[in-house]
């Protein structure tokens, strides 16, 4: 699995060229996970290759911020009632929602105390990240790590490290230069 979502990674999301990135940074090349996680190849592999992750965390929920998270957190969910294990999903928006509730974070109300797991698609410095793990953190939710189908090899590892939430990712930077 691991191979043909690294495959298909190469074929459909790696982009050569120069291009600005969330974290304001320039880089010269893109990798846009969303065009192989909202494929149905590509959310299936990621899908089960993240819970192949996260399979024995004593976790209630997956989420992270919106919208690299969104297909993620929807497969992974699918997958963990699949093995009769079932999560539940929030999704963190950027700002909270002008009407309504106004909430920030999206999905079943997660109590304090309960565990989850924070999954994007790329972390570079780990900015979205670490911006869910500050939302989640003022709710006294517990955050065992965090997930990425790539890092960038950027910081994100090192930024996250300090806030005591491990980064495990799919793939690196690296594997993407043969």
């Amino acid at each position: 699995m691991r191979d043909e979502l690294l495959s298909l990674l190469k074929k459909d999301a790696w982009y050569k060229g120069e291009v600005k990135l969330s974290s304001g940074k320039t880089s010269n090349f893109y990798i846009d996970v969303r065009r192989v996680s909202l494929s149905s190849s590509g959310i299936y592999l990621i899908s089960h290759l993240m819970w192949e992750l996260i399979k024995d965390d004593r976790i209630s929920a997956i989420g992270g911020p919106t919208l690299g998270a969104d297909p993620i957190v929807a497969g992974v969910c699918m997958v963990s009632y699949m093995h009769k294990k079932p999560l539940n999903a929030f999704l963190i928006r950027k700002t909270p929602k002008s009407h309504g509730r106004q909430q920030l974070i999206e999905g079943k109300e997660l109590k304090a105390g309960c565990r989850v797991v924070i999954v994007d698609d790329v972390a570079t410095s780990g900015s979205s990240l670490i911006k869910s793990i500050e939302v989640l953190a003022k709710e006294k939710i517990q955050i065992i790590k965090a997930l990425a189908v790539i890092d960038r090899e950027e910081g994100a590892t090192e930024n996250l490290a300090k806030l005591n939430c491990p980064l495990v990712s799919l793939f690196k930077k690296s594997d993407f230069f043969d």
